[in-house]
């Protein structure tokens, strides 16, 4: 009669939501409260909720727009080890550019050094493997767009202060937002002291077809993972552009 009674009971308290009998006793009852994707005890959701009245700063960081939030590397790449092998070596022209770069004044010092570092950090991304790798496409990134704000800073000592604090700002989180600003005022910069300068047309004419051709391979590389070399190719065209960038440091 009683273990009539029990199973009887056992359905109907089933039923409602949010209560669940143990099955290793038929009087203890485990309350459970959803709350989304989590399952919190009625102590811990108390608990939880009174950490987040607590910490208003954490809510406000948590509901931070997505410019602010770090960017989803892509760590595909790198899939056979010939691969690897000629990503890694397509990364030592950086720091060969680094090491010749003019280094005239401090910004030109700075510039030559973060050259070095792409080099630097495109070898250690390529030649890793597991759970670091994403951390150190993010390190991979965050390095070429600071090459490219130590660029902007060496070509021209009058940057706008405004232009170069939201620059440093926005760099561990959006990288390829500032690469892409201060890439297009180098190509200003550029084109403008080519046409005074004649000597500098030729570079110019080689900055033009590398950059369009690393965009192109950038590109693909994005759309077709799986292709091998591509990545190789942007780096070497990359590296063309750059060595053609510091004939303005000359």
């Amino acid at each position: 009669m009683v273990s009539q009674w029990t199973s009887g009971s056992r359905e109907v308290l089933e039923g409602i939501h949010g209560v669940r009998l143990g099955r290793h006793s038929p009087f203890q009852v485990d309350e459970t409260l959803n709350r989304g994707r989590f399952h919190l005890s009625p102590f811990e959701d108390e608990e939880a909720i009174g950490t987040n009245r607590g910490l208003p700063i954490l809510r406000i960081w948590q509901q931070r727009p997505a410019c602010l939030r770090p960017i989803h590397c892509c760590t595909q790449g790198d899939q056979t080890l010939v691969e690897t092998i000629a990503n890694v070596l397509t990364s030592l022209p950086f720091i060969v550019l680094g090491i010749q770069a003019p280094r005239k004044n401090l910004n030109a010092k700075i510039y030559a050094n973060s050259l070095i570092g792409v080099g630097v950090a495109s070898s250690l991304y390529h030649s890793s493997r597991g759970e670091v790798r994403k951390y150190l496409r993010w390190a991979d990134y965050t390095m070429i767009a600071t090459t490219t704000v130590c660029l902007s800073r060496a070509l021209r000592n009058e940057n706008p202060r405004l232009l170069m604090a939201a620059s440093a700002f926005f760099l561990p989180f959006q990288p390829l937002m500032v690469s892409a600003v201060h890439t297009g005022m180098l190509e200003v910069a550029f084109a403008k002291r080519a046409s005074m300068k004649p000597e500098l047309r030729m570079a110019h004419n080689l900055h033009t077809m590398s950059s369009l051709l690393g965009g192109v391979l950038f590109i693909a590389d994005d759309c077709f993972p799986q292709a091998p070399f591509i990545h190789a190719a942007w780096h070497l065209a990359a590296a063309i552009g750059v060595s053609t960038c510091n004939k303005l440091l000359e």
